[in-house]
């Protein structure tokens, strides 16, 4: 992987604030820098083409954007619904309509679960805390 310098202006508050990381950290600041730049910006190439642009822009989203897709899930009916067609197909061979509510609803259930983890990450590394983390 090559390199390249780049030359950024940073307010002394927020220099203030890397300086003190990197010290916590027993770290180089420039190492810190770049680690906070990468979890910043999502690498999102194993993530489906369509969710690409969304899972990249989350990251200028606003705190309250990211927790209301945080808190966000399938609807019920649509989670019962997966249940019930993921129990069925245990039983004997779908439909094609139910094959095909059964993959659309996995895949709507992936990008929900894409959606959370981001905003989750993205929330976590703004607030200096892991939020999932045990106490």
């Amino acid at each position: 992987m090559s390199t390249q310098n780049v030359t950024i202006h940073l307010s002394d508050r927020l220099l203030q604030r890397a300086r003190l990381a990197a010290t916590s950290l027993q770290r180089p600041l420039e190492e810190i820098l770049t680690a906070t730049l990468a979890a910043a910006l999502p690498e999102v190439q194993d993530a489906p083409a369509d969710m690409r642009p969304e899972l990249a822009r989350m990251t200028w989203l606003s705190d309250s954007d990211l927790w209301t897709i945080a808190r966000s899930a399938m609807s019920g009916a649509d989670q019962e619904m997966l249940t019930y067609l993921s129990e069925l197909q245990s039983q004997r061979d779908l439909s094609d309509h139910e094959a095909a509510k059964l993959d659309a609803l996995r895949q709507t259930y992936g990008q929900v679960t894409l959606r959370k983890a981001r905003a989750y990450a993205l929330l976590s590394l703004r607030g200096g805390k892991l939020l999932l983390a045990e106490n």
